[in-house]
């Protein structure tokens, strides 16, 4: 284990996958306690919200062969665990992107936590502005992992300051008592509605890599319907979003269609991740106007958008054209888009969604929320700051029923059962999840094994292990 007085980093170089324990306490805010006998009142010591130490953990999580317009999911996806420990022993846990771009921002980042509070939240993007960024990992380079346009420094730092804010705010609610919602103004729900989120996907990676799971495949309009029945019977979810951008646009009018056939009346979405010309987007939606509750990125550029918004007759949602605070303007003004998906990991955080929530509403531009590959971290995450966002106008996107592995325990998974496609808001202290450290160290073991083939997502190269001639296709496909 690799040690400075900064942070304590688990890396490539360990010898060992140990985690050092940490006794987690939840220690009470300062209070007033009144002896009436004596008439006098004693207070009791503050927590000591000092950051004492911070850990890094980089994991390889399994995922299964699930398709989309740049090639397929590899067996295995990077993740970051932040673990932000108090001077009371008190730890904080947040969860992020794990290629190596974002490693490379995290470790300076997190030396320069030590001494500060956790509450000291509003200098965390001042501190991250100081980190320094690779121009290789910015100059003309598209998000391939999160498809959200091109990639730049800030929303390279954005997504590594939100693992941190998230393990902040854990921090400080598990030592004062209160659930991390509270630290956010409050909820306004005590249900958080989420939407099935349906892929074409295989029944296995090739050659059997990764671990097994129990989908079958669902490469037509037959198997994406029995995927849609299989999450509304085993997780009661009343909404369906399905990933496009694989198939010609036919044969995807053709899933929606069947869904909507399927499950009258309910809502139904296509996102093909920006795959398509703007008459071909304008097709789509005359195919699907009446049964598509919002089409996502049907088209690439805010100016293609703009143009496809104006004439399709259905709302359009993105998460790939307004990303960051400096796209939403020229997004807004032009009117091309009705509906911004967010995402705690693109915006730097929960109180940055919240501030986002606050411009929708401005705008009256409608709100949901996007997802990625995630663990039970990032989740209880999400369902915290959706908990507090008045216009939550659609139900959220979320691939965690698509994970088998995870690095929360039992208990705090059972937390986050859905239920009628919802989950109930935890009003634990903190997120209301704890580590498992035994499945931490399995899943940093894995990454510490791996030759380098797994630790950057890239779809485009999985999808050459079925099919050595693949190209990532130029946009637009169709």
């Amino acid at each position: 284990m690799t040690e400075t007085t900064a942070m304590t980093e688990t890396t490539e170089a360990t010898e060992t996958t140990e985690v050092a324990e940490v006794t987690e306490a939840t220690e009470a805010a300062e209070t007033t306690v009144t002896d009436v006998s004596a008439g006098t009142s004693a207070v009791a010591t503050p927590a000591d919200l000092t950051i004492a130490e911070v850990r890094l953990t980089p994991i390889l999580v399994s995922d299964p062969p699930l398709l989309n317009t740049q090639g397929v999911h590899q067996p295995y996806t990077p993740r970051l665990i932040v673990e932000v420990v108090t001077a009371d022993g008190v730890t904080g846990v947040g969860e992020t992107y794990g290629d190596t771009k974002y490693l490379e921002l995290a470790r300076p980042f997190a030396e320069q936590l030590p001494g500060r509070s956790v509450t000291d939240l509003n200098g965390l993007l001042t501190l991250a502005g100081r980190i320094t960024v690779d121009s290789s990992r910015v100059e003309d380079s598209v998000d391939v992992g999160g498809l959200r346009g091109v990639q730049t420094a800030d929303k390279l730092r954005l997504s590594v300051v939100s693992g941190f804010e998230v393990a902040c705010l854990d921090a400080w609610g598990k030592a004062v008592g209160l659930p991390v919602h509270a630290l956010l103004g409050g909820k306004v729900r005590d249900r958080v509605e989420y939407s099935a989120y349906l892929f074409y996907r295989w029944a296995g990676h090739p050659d059997g890599a990764g671990e097994p799971d129990d989908w079958d495949a669902a490469v037509d309009p037959a198997g994406v319907v029995a995927q849609a029945e299989r999450f509304s019977r085993d997780y009661g979810f009343t909404s369906f979003k399905l990933k496009g951008g694989v198939y010609e646009p036919a044969e995807e009018i053709a899933a929606v269609r069947a869904l909507a056939e399927r499950f009258p009346g309910q809502p139904l979405r296509l996102d093909p991740n920006g795959a398509w010309s703007v008459e071909t987007s304008l097709k789509v939606a005359d195919e699907l106007r009446d049964v598509l509750e919002y089409l996502e990125d049907p088209t690439s550029t805010t100016p293609n958008m703009a143009e496809v918004a104006g004439r399709a007759g259905v709302p359009l949602a993105t998460n790939m054209c307004v990303t960051t605070f400096g796209e939403i303007r020229e997004a807004f003004t032009r009117g091309a888009v009705q509906v911004v998906l967010s995402d705690h990991h693109y915006w730097g955080g929960l109180r940055n969604t919240r501030e986002l929530a606050a411009i929708c509403r401005a705008f009256g531009v409608g709100l949901s929320m996007h997802s990625n590959t995630h663990l039970g971290i990032s989740l209880a995450a999400m369902t915290h700051v959706a908990a507090t966002v008045p216009n939550l106008d659609y139900a959220c996107d979320s691939h965690y029923p698509w994970q088998t592995e995870d690095v929360i325990t039992d208990s705090a998974k059972a937390r986050l059962t859905f239920t009628d496609g919802c989950l109930d808001v935890p009003d634990a202290p903190g997120l209301g999840v704890e580590l498992d450290r035994e499945r931490l160290a399995v899943l940093h073991r894995r990454w510490l094994d791996d030759d380098g083939t797994m630790r950057e997502r890239d779809d485009a190269a999985a999808m050459r292990v079925a099919d050595p001639d693949w190209v990532t296709p130029s946009v637009p496909r169709w």
